[in-house]
């Protein structure tokens, strides 16, 4: 039994934690990384999944981008404990996270992953979209929460001013 929640500022040095462990403190040399520096995370749709014992077992952050004139959401990082992993509770947290980012009225989310993991959710592979270098472009998947949203997008992501969707 796991309970989902956004990530409250306490919560930020053992999120901080897991996401070493999973990703190794070199993370932060990520492409992806380039688009977060500086910025906050939307902490509306920040989320961690604890267990019955309050142990953080998931956790899964979103930062506002443009694209071109479009605004989109950055997923990722995200990650699960070793010792929980192949519980489902990556796509605990995506599934929820993107229905949260849906009611708020994001229209799209952008995200550098492996299509058959993040397909399942609806994920596709993006052509016209570039990311800070390097970046494998087969890599670039996005997710239209809204019907189309991606049609017509195209540029290079960078950090949003406006963090809204």
């Amino acid at each position: 039994m796991y309970s989902v929640s956004v990530e409250q500022p306490e919560d930020w040095w053992e999120v901080e934690e897991l996401f070493d462990l999973c990703f190794a403190p070199g993370r932060d040399a990520l492409s992806s990384y380039r688009l977060r520096e500086g910025q906050d995370p939307v902490a509306a749709l920040c989320l961690v999944a604890r267990d019955i014992d309050g142990t953080l077992a998931a956790a899964v952050r979103y930062w506002a981008v443009d694209v071109g004139r479009h605004s989109a959401l950055l997923l990722g990082p995200i990650a699960v404990h070793p010792t929980r992993q192949g519980e489902g509770l990556g796509a605990l947290v995506v599934a929820e996270s993107l229905s949260r980012a849906r009611e708020l009225g994001w229209k799209r989310v952008l995200l550098v992953g492996d299509l058959p993991y993040y397909g399942r959710f609806g994920f596709f592979r993006l052509n016209g979209i570039e990311m800070p270098p390097p970046t494998n472009p087969k890599r670039i998947l996005g997710l239209a929460l809204l019907p189309d949203a991606w049609d017509g997008v195209s540029g290079t992501a960078h950090p949003s001013g406006s963090g809204t969707p």
